[in-house]
């Protein structure tokens, strides 16, 4: 049987941990609570959630890997910088308490891992993943490997500059693709008329037309982003996730659109936009990914 390989991802809401082999098959998944505002509770969750899993998948072996938000230290093994969320996560060594060498890896990397191993960039090479959602995240794949840069703080594609007039998003960069498109911001972006992209996007889809110029100003703003970052990376793929993504044709064909005004597409070669294919089990399955390759490179 492929070595088993278990992958946990400690969300904001939710604690999802897999088992999965070495083809990417899911063996046992396993959700709860995570209960933000008590470290005690939410790391006691991730222990229990471990045992579990080796409980049920036998020979589950002595890898594990972490998704977590935040930005990793020089050695992956804690989440050295998570300001006004998940207190105790900082500097917090998983390895001592779950008495398990861990591995841990930012969120959106270890959902483009996912993507990158056995979803939508299976065997591409240069890759770079956005998630849409309350805020803007994002990863870069480069010659089949994540790269997380000096700091690891590579990837962070939400505070990309889109507007230099524009207001300071939470870490200081003026009009960032995150305020221009997140769900975080969707209040002030309509001056309090909606309170979520979803009911932007229901006003939009029955014509209204203060919605539409909202919108597609967002996505304008998006395709601008991702223009820069096929000049930068020149990516094969760029893949988009997150929920802000369920708008489907009302973002894909739009975003299409203001692509062709955009990127430089030089010899006639575009990049390829794809929807991701893994839903809430991305960053486990990443997160199992990563700690299987860091330790079997180690044995190289």
């Amino acid at each position: 049987m492929p070595k088993i390989t278990i992958g946990i991802d400690l969300g904001g809401t939710r604690i999802k941990a897999v088992a999965i082999d070495g083809l990417g098959n899911i063996l046992h998944q396993h959700f709860q609570p995570t209960n933000d505002g008590d470290d005690t509770i939410w790391k006691n969750a991730i222990l229990n959630a471990l045992h579990e899993i080796k409980a049920v998948v036998k020979c589950a072996g002595s890898k594990i890997g972490i998704s977590a938000p935040g930005l990793p230290n020089a050695h992956n093994s804690a989440i050295a910088f998570m300001p006004g969320r998940l207190q105790g996560l900082e500097n917090f060594e998983w390895t001592g308490f779950l008495k398990m060498k861990t591995y841990v890896l930012n969120d959106a990397i270890a959902a483009l891992m996912a993507e990158a191993r056995f979803g939508a960039a299976k065997d591409r090479k240069n890759v770079v993943m956005i998630t849409l959602g309350t805020g803007v995240g994002g990863a870069i794949l480069i010659d089949g490997k994540p790269y997380q840069g000096s700091f690891n703080k590579a990837g962070h594609i939400g505070h990309m500059v889109i507007d230099s007039e524009g207001e300071p998003d939470i870490v200081g960069m003026p009009g960032s693709l995150e305020d221009a498109i997140g769900n975080c911001s969707i209040e002030k972006r309509t001056s309090g008329k909606f309170k979520t992209t979803q009911q932007l996007l229901e006003a939009y889809r029955n014509s209204d037309s203060f919605a539409r110029e909202v919108w597609l100003a967002s996505v304008k703003k998006l395709a601008i982003a991702l223009a820069t970052l096929t000049n930068i990376l020149s990516p094969e793929m760029i893949i988009l996730g997150g929920g802000i993504i369920e708008a489907d044709k009302d973002l894909f064909e739009p975003l299409q659109d203001f692509m062709g005004k955009y990127e430089w597409r030089a010899g006639g070669n575009q990049t390829e936009i794809v929807k991701a294919q893994y839903g809430e089990l991305a960053g486990a399955v990443g997160a199992a990914c990563f700690a299987r390759e860091i330790l079997r490179n180690q044995k190289i």
